[in-house]
């Protein structure tokens, strides 16, 4: 594979930000197995974001010549508080995501599953003390969004070590480049400007887009930028009630989230057609079948042709929404059937439902 097609691989929607471009390419030129990871505190359901876009991203990259690291945070999901900070009940919620993952198709050949528990040793922690030596208590707080709090938070100590060890984590697992959701896009750089200060590199970042939830656009004050902060402030998550499509959900489930959805007539800025954008349609390469109520069929090749036709009013929400719902029911069809049919994939799926997601 030449060098080009293994940056466009990378490169690919909802691939956001590459930082930075040209240090990519160095790396391809010199490696031809950089690895890569992204990481995940195992604390609930798999929505589309934490299931489809990171399966999407990882198979990506692995066909792009990368190694990936799939990083199950369970010591961060307890420092963060989820699950009551049970770390049994973290362990199971992260054996839950590896079957989400296998079961969308995850190359499971250049994949590899580990948990902080059994990486983090006395060279890890040593490392965490160095990167916070090289962090003051401005940057501790204004990285707290990272883990979704805010520095307002009447927060346990704790809470302030989170980033500390996210930074140390890249640097523990020899990781070249980081490719998460641009909502970790703190730590990440972080990692770059702290790196070379302890003798060590500076890892590319390659963040992917988030996507909508379902209650629409809004601003919360998690980031400065605003345009990031609306991203960050409405993204798809677990904890607001209504605004995630879950991996393994039926399609009358997806249907009647969908239709429920945010999605005002002419206006482009909306989780469905976010969905469309991101899943659907994310390199031009699938095109999007619109059936509408009068029983036409529309086929669209380019999705700005469909933003276009939703903006000026040719396109009706309804139309849209019962479309989409059934092109994401089949794309989800193969986790869905696996949670159904594999005893243990339902089993720990009925294991996280039962217990309480705490923010």
């Amino acid at each position: 594979m030449d060098l080009e097609e293994r940056i466009r691989l990378i490169s690919r929607p909802p691939t956001e930000e590459i930082i930075e471009p040209d240090e990519l390419k160095s790396l391809l030129e010199s490696s031809s197995r950089p690895l890569a990871y992204n990481g995940f505190e195992p604390s609930g359901q798999a929505h589309l974001g934490t299931g489809l876009v990171a399966a999407m991203k990882v198979n990506d990259l692995t066909a792009a010549g990368c190694r990936f690291l799939v990083f199950l945070a369970d010591w961060h999901a307890w420092v963060n508080g989820k699950l009551g900070s049970n770390l049994e009940r973290i362990r199971s919620c992260g054996q839950y995501l590896i079957e989400v993952w296998k079961s969308l198709g995850v190359d499971t050949h250049n994949t590899q599953f580990v948990f902080g528990t059994d990486v983090y040793n006395n060279e890890y922690w040593k490392t965490v003390l160095k990167v916070a030596g090289e962090m003051n208590l401005t940057q501790a707080r204004k990285s707290l969004t990272i883990s979704g709090r805010r520095d307002s938070e009447n927060l346990p100590l704790r809470n302030f070590i989170y980033t500390p060890m996210q930074v140390a984590d890249i640097f523990h697992m020899h990781v070249d480049i980081c490719q998460l959701g641009i909502d970790q896009r703190k730590a990440n750089i972080l990692a770059r400007e702290i790196g070379p200060k302890l003798d060590m590199w500076k890892p590319l970042c390659v963040h992917h887009h988030l996507l909508m939830g379902l209650q629409g656009p809004k601003r919360m004050g998690f980031e400065e930028d605003e345009a990031l902060d609306m991203q960050v402030s409405g993204k798809m998550g677990k904890s607001v009630e209504g605004s995630a499509i879950y991996v393994h959900d039926t399609p009358a489930e997806i249907r009647t989230k969908i239709l429920a959805a945010y999605c005002p007539e002419k206006d482009p800025e909306n989780p469905i057609l976010d969905m469309v954008h991101y899943l659907l349609m994310r390199d031009e390469q699938t095109p999007f079948l619109l059936r509408t109520r009068k029983n036409d069929e529309i086929y669209f090749e380019d999705y700005f042709e469909l933003d276009r036709g939703y903006t000026e009013g040719r396109i009706h929400p309804l139309d849209l929404k019962i479309s989409v719902a059934e092109s994401l029911a089949k794309v989800l069809e193969p986790c869905r059937r696996h949670f159904e049919t594999d005893r243990e994939a339902r089993k720990l799926l009925a294991l996280v439902k039962s217990t309480e997601t705490t923010r």
